[in-house]
């Protein structure tokens, strides 16, 4: 216990002497929340990287697919390296941080009222970014309820989730982005070093690798050796997780926002390298773990994990050592923390920039909206510790995430990738696709067993959700009004730059 208590006050006490640290960085609006356009490649992969996995990831998602796929769910962490962030930042990189800088907007809901010219298309966004965030937030909080609870006998759950969440508003409200993005970097080494660790130890418990998966192609199922198989015993709900958070996030504000920061050209090369390597070892070192929770010693009643598949990760880890279990915690901290104070940031600065400025005060001071961005941290992640302290009455970790990832890449990503890249996308077609795919998704949440049974998953229906809308939005375009006055806002794509022959041959 005192290894472990030990290992976590060194941690806090660093994320908030970074916070601190980061203070000056917080005077105006630009600062706060895009840490002066001035951040450079490791801390903007490694910002990225973090916000993209945590506890969510860690616990509920390898947990919940390593049972049902095997060892095939580690292509949802390859993926997520893949499409999620090498093709992520090389599609989405570049035009996000010109247009974004050219048209001055600071968050995605920003950036819609601008594109399209609507007042009303920013407010209704920055209201499904403020809804759909909070289940997404509660769920980092239930992944860490299960490894507090096998790690820290006798310590209340509550106590954990009110100083986790305390210590993450400090360093936030302190230092902005430039906090997040330096504390991101130092909780994302401690993340590779931790996966590293863990698989280590839980493969070696079993032989190595080789005898693992042998043990693992032995475990019953109607489809011999299924969950040692290529694809596992379910491909096409296999598909359906790979396309969701891989795919999906290049529709979360909280990822896409990490684009508008990022300083020069050179940046985005290095970025994303750096980010697909980190993603390949965290996301494809959590799935690969989970794949071997059959043979780890959880225990099953009537083919499924006792406890629900939130409880198979934290079971498997409860035989390591006090020393390992210490950097699992500090593991799943930095990855939920980094999370967290990413989620809390995008939805305080979307409120106050695209709800309370001008809208409802109009003359807001950048002293004041820094203030006001402050005071909705602490509101945001209150809101979310109340919701996590009633865990009982929350669903699967991944479900919820399905719920949130699912409305907010159902919404917004054919909207803005589309946006960013074609001037033909119309204003209308951004509304239907906002209604459709949150529409949906809420839907789901309510009558879910009205829906075909593959779509009654979250999951699932987050994947149809934002497919959909790759075809809703240049449909929608097609028959409706044309937009008018688009040209200035691609402009800044034609700017001419020199660069060395190197680069590119002369006439």
């Amino acid at each position: 216990m005192a290894v472990k208590i030990l290992m976590l006050v060194v941690f806090f006490c660093t994320m908030i002497g970074v916070g601190f640290y980061c203070k000056k960085h917080t005077t105006d609006v630009k600062g706060f929340v895009l840490g002066g356009r001035n951040v450079g490649p490791w801390l903007t992969a490694f910002a990225y990287g973090t916000s993209y996995f945590s506890a969510v990831i860690f616990v509920g998602y390898a947990g919940q697919f390593g049972w049902k796929f095997g060892i095939a769910s580690t292509w949802i962490g390859l993926g997520n390296a893949i499409i999620g962030s090498l093709l992520a930042w090389i599609v989405l990189g570049r035009r996000t941080r010109l247009q974004t800088q050219h048209l001055h907007t600071s968050t995605m809901p920003e950036y819609f009222g601008k594109r399209f010219n609507s007042t009303a298309l920013k407010i209704v966004a920055s209201g499904i970014v403020f809804v759909f965030l909070i289940p997404y937030t509660a769920s980092l909080y239930n992944g860490l309820s299960r490894l507090f609870e096998m790690a820290f006998d006798g310590i209340s759950y509550n106590v954990c989730v009110i100083v986790m969440a305390v210590l993450t508003g400090i360093y936030v409200i302190a230092g902005g982005y430039m906090a997040t993005a330096i504390n991101d970097f130092i909780q994302g080494i401690v993340m590779i070093i931790g996966i590293v660790a863990v698989i280590g130890a839980v493969l070696s418990g079993h032989g190595g690798f080789m005898a693992s998966l042998k043990e693992l192609s032995q475990v019953e199922h109607e489809i011999p050796g299924a969950y040692a198989s290529f694809f596992g015993p379910d491909p096409f709900g296999l598909l359906c997780v790979v396309i969701l958070t891989s795919l999906g996030t290049w529709g979360l504000p909280q990822m896409v926002q990490k684009f508008y920061a990022i300083k020069s050209e050179k940046n985005i090369s290095k970025g994303t390298i750096i980010s697909t390597v980190f993603a390949i070892i965290v996301a494809g070192g959590c799935y690969f773990l989970g794949g071997f929770g059959r043979i780890s010693g959880v225990a099953v009643e009537g083919g499924n994990p006792v406890g629900g598949f939130d409880t198979i990760i934290p079971q498997m880890l409860g035989g390591l050592g006090d020393v390992l279990i210490g950097i699992v915690i500090v593991l799943v901290l930095s990855a939920s923390m980094s999370t967290l104070s990413s989620l809390v940031l995008t939805s305080s600065s979307t409120l106050t920039l695209d709800m309370i400025r001008k809208h409802i005060i109009k003359n807001m001071s950048d002293k004041k909206q820094v203030f006001t961005m402050r005071i909705f941290v602490v509101v945001f992640i209150i809101i979310s510790a109340v919701i996590a302290i009633n865990k009982d009455k929350l669903g699967y970790i991944a479900d919820m995430m399905g719920i949130s990832w699912g409305a907010l890449a159902g919404a917004f990503l054919a909207p803005f990738l589309y946006g960013l890249y074609f001037k033909w996308v119309t204003k209308l077609a951004v509304w239907v696709n906002f209604i459709f795919g949150s529409g949906l998704m809420v839907a789901n949440m309510l009558f879910r067993n009205n829906f075909p049974t593959a779509l009654q998953s979250p999951i699932n229906c987050g994947a149809v959700a934002l497919l959909a809308g790759m075809v809703i939005v240049p449909l929608v375009s097609l028959i409706s009004k044309k937009p008018e006055n688009v040209e200035e806002m691609f402009v800044c794509y034609e700017e001419k730059v020199t660069v060395p022959v190197k680069k590119a041959l002369g006439e």
